[in-house]
């Protein structure tokens, strides 16, 4: 069978379809990079805002389309919060719900495997969203906070963790499949263990991902400030620990902080950002901030604004508040007009490439390790070689060798329009280039 997988929203949501490949891989079925070639369309679908909820209805049309022989199979939070809004869609065979999203495969097949169990399959299980260069570990799923803008909690359900030993397996199975980098993922990443008794599940997990592995390097995905714990950034001791810390805030304003019900207000997160800074040298800080929150006057918009600033995060995920069903928000008073949510976010926005560039020029003439994720494209003097320093910065880099999967020292030259050109600082082996032939995805001939 030839299988067509998509996803809409987070990297939870890619580091599940991620695993779905390699569960059709390994039992020998194919994945495909077109509708057309598909026998069967997979969906992974996210709810958090309405434009996620448009976007996968329109995936699922598109495929039909493309394709009228396929089938469909759609999952993930939309799937689970309306299905009925899918079933009618054209192909549509069947809807998953995210408790059984583990069997999906088993349902899709008839057969069940454990991928781990099995050898790496050449240019095929290890394949993932980034080729063989960064791979999306789900370690915990749903999320027992109650935010009132979030529907996630309504998709998702109670916080439940993997246990550690799972995750060890995975990411030893992932190396071996020849993953420079793993991503540890969660609805609620912070919680980790927390279902388990465990109020320091997550460093727990980290610290036996570092004695037990040795991939090259581990990145934490997104983090509820209140889940840190003191000493927890001691962790970044080890070099292996990816600098970049995504912290999510949704506002700076503590008014509409307590309406959002977040735990946390400018005084502790203003003291969490500078423990971190501390410990852990030119690390990245990112965030997310919600526009337009009902309520938000311009007082308090005003109030947040001025402290993203006073926090000098290096990037922001800006989203205008999305109304969702079922959840406290939408039926708060004061809901505020998309005019002036588009104008706020476009403000914030601005800020945000502002911070960024501060960020990415104090770092030019350092060197820096880039794992090289793809080539795309070729001058006379090299391969254009593109990727991503630990703490999350894009570089690009001419090279006289297709360098992806490869981690090197890197000197960040210049910064221009959201990326840095570097150069690459130390010799590659040319053992490791030779094993990465095999790997390689470019179709780009070597330059003359």
């Amino acid at each position: 069978m030839k299988v067509y997988l998509r996803m809409v929203g987070c990297r939870l949501n890619q580091s599940e379809i991620d695993t779905m490949a390699r569960q059709f891989i390994a039992l020998g079925h194919e994945i495909v990079a077109s509708p057309e070639e598909a026998d069967h369309f997979v969906l992974n679908t996210c709810a958090v805002t309405n434009e996620a909820t448009k976007t996968s209805r329109k995936l699922i049309r598109d495929f039909q389309r493309a394709n009228l022989q396929g089938n469909t199979t759609v999952t993930g939070c939309y799937a689970q919060i309306a299905p009925d809004d899918i079933r009618h869609l054209p192909g549509v065979q069947r809807i998953v719900n995210n408790s059984r999203k583990s069997q999906l495969v088993a349902q899709i097949t008839g057969e069940s495997v454990d991928e781990f169990d099995v050898e790496p399959l050449e240019g095929g299980a290890g394949t993932g969203s980034f080729g063989k260069t960064r791979a999306f570990v789900k370690v915990q799923d749903g999320c027992d906070n109650a935010c009132t803008f979030c529907v996630t909690t309504i998709a998702r359900g109670a916080g439940r963790s993997r246990s550690i030993s799972d995750v060890l397996r995975e990411v030893k199975y992932l190396q071996r499949c020849g993953y420079q980098e793993a991503v540890l993922t969660g609805v609620h990443l912070g919680s980790y263990g927390y279902d388990f008794g465990d109020r320091h599940g997550l460093r727990n997990l980290v610290e036996a991902l570092l004695a037990e592995t040795t991939m090259p390097r581990i990145r934490l995905s997104s983090l509820e400030p209140w889940d840190l714990r003191p000493g927890f950034f001691a962790l970044w001791q080890d070099r292996r620990l990816c600098r970049h810390l995504h912290l999510p805030l949704q506002s700076g304003c503590d008014a509409t902080l307590k309406r959002m019900r977040r735990h946390t207000n400018q005084k502790q997160f203003r003291a969490l950002i500078a423990s971190a800074r501390a410990l852990i040298p030119e690390l990245r800080i990112t965030t997310d901030v919600i526009v337009g929150f009902p309520g938000e006057s311009e007082g308090e918009f005003a109030e947040s604004e001025r402290f993203i600033r006073e926090m000098e995060f290096e990037g922001l995920h800006v989203f205008r508040y999305s109304s969702r069903p079922g959840t406290p928000a939408s039926r708060m008073r004061h809901q505020i007009g998309n005019r002036v949510k588009k104008a706020r976010s476009a403000k914030l926005l601005a800020i945000s490439q502002a911070m960024e560039r501060c960020f990415s020029e104090r770092l030019l003439g350092t060197q820096q390790s880039v794992l090289w994720e793809q080539v795309i494209g070729a001058t006379p003097e090299g391969f254009i070689n593109t990727g991503y320093t630990d703490n999350y910065l894009r570089v690009r880099a001419v090279h006289p060798r297709n360098l992806s999967n490869i981690i090197t020292n890197t000197k960040l030259n210049t910064y221009t329009d959201g990326e840095i050109h570097g150069k690459v600082e130390e010799n590659v082996s040319i053992s490791n280039l030779l094993d990465l032939s095999v790997s390689s995805t470019s179709d780009h001939s070597v330059p003359r």
